[in-house]
């Protein structure tokens, strides 16, 4: 049974997990300690570029000394090969005699099958140290792995009256921030943590925004800024289309062989002509193809129409909404508008304060249509 000292090295597993964010990216986050008489002897989390998993990497680190050890990793063991071998028969082999796991592999396919090989090589194991936590860290890639469609985040900054912009921030050159420094510096954080960024045009017109991760964290690849734009009427001299490298894709119902379609992509802007439903972007087709393309998490940062519009069709899997002690005093821009359908109960995860602002983090009870 796992006690006081599992408990400690099992969070270090997970801290070093945490390291692989932005880096994991299409496999999951999974960190690994290697312990003998309260030692660390080896240690290390998986980056997708170094190919090694989470258990080679501490497995190296310890060579010989990992021999009656106990390995401490925060995802089942795999027991089959992909781009590598399997880490099972590298556990074996390097006769570690215990081994305690946060949580199984979330793919249905192989989900138990590294348990069952260990435990038939006569290795101990424990499971289910922290499993919430270990859950958590990998919801995207579960979602993925089990429905070949990203796992959606809805984040939005409010006024402490449900509104998305304050009175006069639209004129004039200088914007008006809603939420402070601090909140914008976890919306940062988040946009790392996420293969891609999901808008409509209106928030284009609206903002010209760069939709950028400007965390200053290492990532394996640039975060994915996705635009959602029925017409075609993306600006040419907008900022996100003036940076773009790679890195913008533009869902539109328009003509992919108009002038303007030529224009946007020789300046670098992927099109990619997309089925309508109910006169708008079927966004149900738009997450199929950005599943198809290996991203794992979108971060929807949006407007009212387009938030109504995921939240009605149900791909909505989390909310985290950060409130100002502001009040804008008007209904010109609620957080959403045009729900469709009935919303099912949400979860609240977390309470979380960032300078003067409250994030509030919830997940829908039930999962994401």
């Amino acid at each position: 049974m796992p006690n006081a000292h599992d408990l400690h090295f099992m969070q270090h597993a997970l801290d070093l997990a945490r390291k692989g964010v932005g880096l994991a990216s299409p496999n999951p986050t999974v960190g690994c300690v290697i312990v003998k008489d309260g030692a660390i002897l080896g240690e290390g989390f998986h980056q997708y570029h170094w190919r090694d998993h989470a258990e080679i990497v501490a497995l190296k680190q310890a060579g010989d000394h990992a021999r009656g050890a106990t390995l401490y990793v925060t995802l089942e063991p795999c027991n089959h090969t992909g781009r590598t071998g399997p880490c099972t028969e590298a556990i074996i082999a390097a006769g570690i005699c215990r081994v305690v796991a946060a949580t199984q592999d979330p793919n249905p396919k192989t989900r138990g099958g590294g348990f069952a090989r260990l435990r038939a090589a006569g290795i101990e194991v424990d499971t289910g140290l922290l499993e919430s936590e270990a859950e958590k860290l990998n919801e995207a890639f579960a979602c993925w792995i089990t429905t070949k469609k990203p796992f959606v985040t809805l984040k939005s900054a409010l006024t402490l009256d449900g509104q998305l912009v304050l009175p006069g921030a639209r004129k004039g050159r200088k914007r008006v921030w809603i939420t402070s420094e601090e909140s914008r510096a976890e919306v940062q954080r988040m946009r790392h943590a996420s293969d891609a960024l999901l808008t409509g045009i209106g928030t284009i017109f609206a903002d010209n925004p760069l939709l950028t991760d400007r965390s200053g964290l290492e990532r394996r690849r640039r975060l994915l800024r996705v635009i959602l734009d029925t017409k075609l009427r993306l600006p040419l001299k907008s900022r996100i289309v003036q940076t773009a490298d790679d890195d913008l894709l533009v869902f539109t119902a328009a003509s992919l062989k108009s002038p303007k379609a030529r224009k946007l992509q020789n300046a670098g802007v992927e099109l990619v002509r997309s089925r309508m439903r109910a006169g708008k972007i079927d966004l149900i087709a738009v997450l199929k193809e950005l599943g198809r393309r290996e991203i794992l998490s979108v971060l929807l940062e949006a407007g009212p129409h387009l938030n109504g519009a995921a939240l009605s069709a149900g791909l909505v899997h989390k909310l985290v909404l950060f409130y100002a002690p502001k009040l804008a005093s008007h209904t010109d821009v609620p957080f959403v508008s045009g729900l469709t359908s009935s919303i099912h109960t949400l979860r609240l995860r977390s309470f979380q304060q960032y300078g003067p602002d409250l994030a509030i983090e919830a997940i829908f009870s039930k999962p994401a249509q």
